[in-house]
């Protein structure tokens, strides 16, 4: 399988034998049974190409025409190769050797037919030259398949040479999912700009992370200072926020300023905002609102200049309607609201995420005396089948106790599975822990699992019924069909 490039097609109008062009120089030097050629160009040139090349082969030789709007648009040409290895190798998967001629075509055909080699074809790879001849080509290295929209976006370039320079100070944040990314995107965009922000997210999703590079991405000269609003006592909330006079109350020995004089010119990240309580609340919004606030126990008004990057686990919204928090501060706090996202929905994040934890522990370790530590392919897949509730943080904390508890060099199996955590009462898979009676309904239950999963693999597959049902362990894309069918799931 390859593309049909410019120099096939003048090798074909020469007819010289010297000069046969990559497609005609690999087919006289291995043998094929098949020949698919992807052909991108307009007029009537394929055909007299094809009846030229069908001269020269005694393998059956078939041209897909394929319509790009460019020969660089990466997508493009990844989804008609995909389309293209799918018509081919539809019910017959098990038995097709494939080959990939990557010398044809433009250096975007090349790139796509690597990736859908490493990904979801396993192919033989195979260039040609004048000079060397055919040659199988080797790439010492694997990609995961989750990470190929990620690799397909229209910045594949940037993907490769680093993080583009509007996210520069977002670096710390380790991410290629497209959420991700458009999380970041926004980010960098409000960060210049002197307005409140509310963070939402699931806890262990790095909030106050993002907040530091926001701080960092801004103009302000000040301190980025952080407060955690459930983490008060609720007596001090005032004068933690505020600061106090001294002798304001039993313990006041001396005058302290609070997080609003901290923050001066800076950022304030309040984090879990849900958690304040509401007289708080109206403090907080007068703040905001006359850019002054006064010492408890005193009646100096000092004027602040403090920029507000809140965060909270909890939807703001619904705690609003549900009369638990203030309406008019939260539309104060909420001029932008960031998503981030939670680990689960972070698809290609995580086998970067596991990387870079486990690198980051290993220095610290190796700063202490200990040896450095790997994880083995068994724990790997531990980790990828995990739920991961707790985000980041018990993705972090788990590779921590891993790397503590694990004997040799090498994490196992076993020793990644004592490390992780599941609260008492509450199976990784709660599917399976269900009380019996109560309304379970088995057929149910089956239907359930069956339609997620097939729903997941047509997806991910961009429904390609064979991979997908390489996907789910059913033996043949017929298979799969019948279970789409059966459990009512469109293909």
């Amino acid at each position: 399988m390859t593309w049909v490039g410019t120099a096939d097609l003048k090798a074909a109008a020469a007819n010289d034998e010297a000069n046969l062009g990559p497609v005609a120089q690999a087919l006289a030097s291995l043998s094929f049974d098949e020949v698919h050629l992807l052909f991108n160009f307009t007029g009537t040139t394929a055909a007299p190409y094809e009846q030229w090349l069908k001269t020269r082969t005694k393998a059956l030789v078939t041209v897909h025409s394929v319509v790009l709007s460019g020969p660089t648009r990466h997508r493009e040409i990844y989804e008609a190769v995909l389309a293209t290895c799918a018509k081919v190798t539809a019910g017959r998967a098990d038995r097709c050797q494939l080959t990939f001629h990557l010398s044809p075509g433009t250096p975007a055909m090349h790139a796509m037919w690597l990736l859908v080699a490493k990904t979801q074809y396993p192919a033989q790879l195979i260039e040609s030259s004048k000079e060397q001849g055919v040659q199988a080509v080797h790439i010492p290295f694997e990609i995961s398949a989750e990470l190929m929209p990620e690799l397909l976006d229209a910045r594949l370039t940037g993907l490769a040479t680093g993080t583009p320079p509007d996210l520069a100070k977002f670096s710390d944040i380790i991410h290629r999912s497209p959420h991700m990314t458009r999380v970041l995107e926004q980010a960098a965009r409000v960060a210049p700009r002197s307005v409140p922000i509310l963070i939402e997210g699931e806890s262990g999703t790095g909030k106050e992370l993002l907040a530091r590079a926001i701080h960092a991405a801004s103009n302000r000269t000040g301190d980025f200072v952080a407060i955690n609003c459930g983490a008060i006592p609720h007596e001090l909330i005032e004068a933690e926020l505020f600061g106090h006079a001294k002798g304001a109350f039993t313990g006041a020995t001396a005058q302290r300023q609070g997080v609003f004089e901290a923050a001066n010119h800076g950022t304030l990240f309040l984090d879990e905002l849900g958690e304040l309580p509401r007289d708080a609340q109206v403090k907080l919004l007068r703040a905001l609102q006359e850019g002054e606030i006064t010492r408890v126990g005193s009646t100096e008004v000092i004027e602040v200049d403090v920029r507000v990057v809140a965060a909270t686990h909890r939807q703001m919204i619904d705690e609003v309607t549900q009369g638990r928090f203030r309406e008019d501060l939260f539309y104060r706090l909420a001029v932008a609201v960031l998503k981030l996202p939670s680990l689960r929905a972070r698809r290609g994040d995580l086998v970067l995420l596991i990387d870079h934890l486990l690198g980051r522990i290993n220095r610290a370790s190796e700063q202490q005396g200990f040896a450095q530590k790997k994880l083995s392919p068994g724990a790997r897949n531990v980790l990828s089948a995990h739920a991961w509730p707790g985000n980041v943080r018990e993705l972090e904390n788990t590779l921590l106790r891993a790397v503590i508890w694990s004997d040799g060099a090498t994490i196992s199996v076993d020793e990644m599975r004592n490390a992780m955590l599941t609260s008492p009462g509450r199976s990784p898979d709660d599917t399976l822990h269900r009380p019996l009676g109560d309304g379970l309904h088995l057929p149910d239950i089956l239907q359930q699992v069956a339609q997620h999963y097939l729903k997941r693999a047509m997806e991910e597959t961009k429904g390609n019924k064979t991979e997908a049902a390489k996907l789910v362990g059913l033996a043949s894309y017929q298979t799969l069909t019948n279970w789409l069918e059966k459990y009512k799931v469109s293909p």
